[in-house]
């Protein structure tokens, strides 16, 4: 296909052959990964695991590198195949629910603890007589508490046990999946009053106050003893997950400029607010893609900057923080959240705060606060930079709530933010939008 014709084609159906193309290099990344000999097994482990936050895919025991990458092209192929459905419509926000969902295949999520909630999902289109198609974004949102589908196939009710599958669990598994996936989404449509729209993980609260249902039922109200929040790490692969993700996200970036003949397009975007945007529907297909490419290499540079470890669960959030790149996120609004974090880190050098900005619960943090972009967009680097460390400082308490079912924690914790943050700022101060009108 010519240039002019990718420029002229939809912008859906070319941001869909982009998500295969990811699809794609995850499959091919597996067979390079160090230790592909362990493909299998690696996936093995992953799949008969609970996945209770937080559990690093990478590490030997857990599962391996290129069991963690075939898991991706699972997850992404299975994803993708349901873009296709008839009445499928691709938008900004199917390109966050895909790259959401498959950066948490290496931390919480995988191939079988996802197919209840897109059953739950199929349920609902079913109760609501329209096609399955129209739904596929709420399928990925969905997956949001996969973790609970493994907690109750292989270790409910007997904590620190871990059995087989059992027909309980069975049941239990398609249970939740029905409810959340019934569930989702009216909530994801009532989300937005929550946040005002300031929040582009709009389904973390919806998946964060479910899961808090959900979690209280099994376990407090039923008073069966809930499993401990631990984390399981391993020592990472900073040049494997460096080479690969920016091999992809620097192609993205050309191709991108590429396709639109220059950057005209694209500092158009880039200088966005992001507040309630859709990319997909404000700007050229080329723009998107390059915003892909130009956000996931920012990405990259800031984890690299600060000294991240480069486990399996930093790599989920690279994708997760990547996932706005279509509906409201860009390296511009999103800096001053992370130089709220990167303020945070600093009074943890001076002994003021207890994380420092390169741990891996901070780490994983700062990819959901990402979802504050539009208070930056609308109120400026100083009120992005107050929303960036007041997520610092809920992240890490937020996962007592849902018991560390709820892979959106940060999201969910983005919408806690915005639900105290945005009204002082209404009530005090004009936003972007509100000085353009007036001007």
């Amino acid at each position: 296909m010519s240039i002019q014709a990718i420029r002229k084609a939809d912008v859906g159906k070319t941001l869909r052959a982009v998500m295969c193309a990811f699809t794609a290099a995850f499959l091919i990344a597996a067979f390079f990964a160090p230790d592909v000999g362990e493909m299998l097994s690696g996936l093995g482990n992953i799949v008969i695991r609970p996945a209770q936050l937080t559990k690093d895919y990478f590490k030997p025991g857990l599962g391996s590198v290129s069991g963690t990458m075939l898991n991706y092209a699972l997850v992404g192929a299975a994803f993708c195949a349901l873009m296709f459905l008839p009445e499928a419509k691709i938008t900004g926000a199917t390109v966050l629910g895909f790259f959401l969902t498959v950066g948490f295949c290496s931390y919480g999520m995988n191939i079988l603890n996802i197919l209840p909630l897109i059953l739950g999902v199929y349920v609902y289109s079913l109760i609501k007589r329209q096609p399955f198609g129209k739904f596929v974004n709420f399928a990925m949102f969905s997956t949001a508490v996969a973790p609970l589908i493994s907690e109750v196939l292989f270790q409910y009710p007997t904590t620190g046990q871990v059995h087989g599958i059992t027909p309980l669990g069975i049941g239990l598994a398609l249970l939740i999946g029905i409810v959340v996936g019934c569930a989702m989404p009216a909530l994801c449509a009532h989300s937005p009053g929550f946040h005002k729209g300031y929040d582009l993980y709009n389904a973390g609260p919806a998946a964060g106050f479910l899961c808090f249902l959900i979690y209280a039922v099994m376990y407090k109200t039923l008073g069966i003893e809930a499993p401990a929040i631990a984390a399981d790490l391993g020592e990472g692969n900073r040049i494997y997950v460096n080479v690969f993700c920016c091999t992809a996200f620097g192609l993205c970036a050309v191709c991108g400029l590429v396709i639109d003949g220059g950057f005209k397009e694209y500092f158009r975007l880039f200088k966005d607010s992001g507040y309630k945007s859709d990319f997909t529907a404000k700007y050229s297909v080329g723009a998107n893609i390059a915003n892909i490419g130009v956000y996931g290499l920012f990405i990259m540079l800031y984890y690299n900057l600060i000294g991240a470890t480069f486990t399996g669960t930093t790599m989920g959030a690279v994708f997760c923080m990547l996932c706005c790149c279509c509906n409201g996120a860009t390296p511009l609004n999103v800096f001053p959240i992370m130089l709220g974090y990167v303020v945070m880190g600093l009074l943890n050098r001076a002994g003021v705060t207890a994380f420092a900005v390169n741990a891996q619960a901070i780490v994983v943090g700062l990819c959901f606060a990402s979802g504050l972009a539009p208070i930056s967009g609308e109120y400026g680097i100083i009120a992005g930079t107050v929303a960036g460390m007041l997520h610092y400082c809920l992240v890490t308490s937020v996962p007592a709530i849902h018991g560390g079912f709820n892979l959106y924690n940060g999201g969910f914790t983005a919408g806690i933010v915005c639900f105290i943050l945005v009204p002082i700022l209404e009530h005090y101060f004009k936003s972007k939008s509100q000085r353009r009108m007036k001007a």
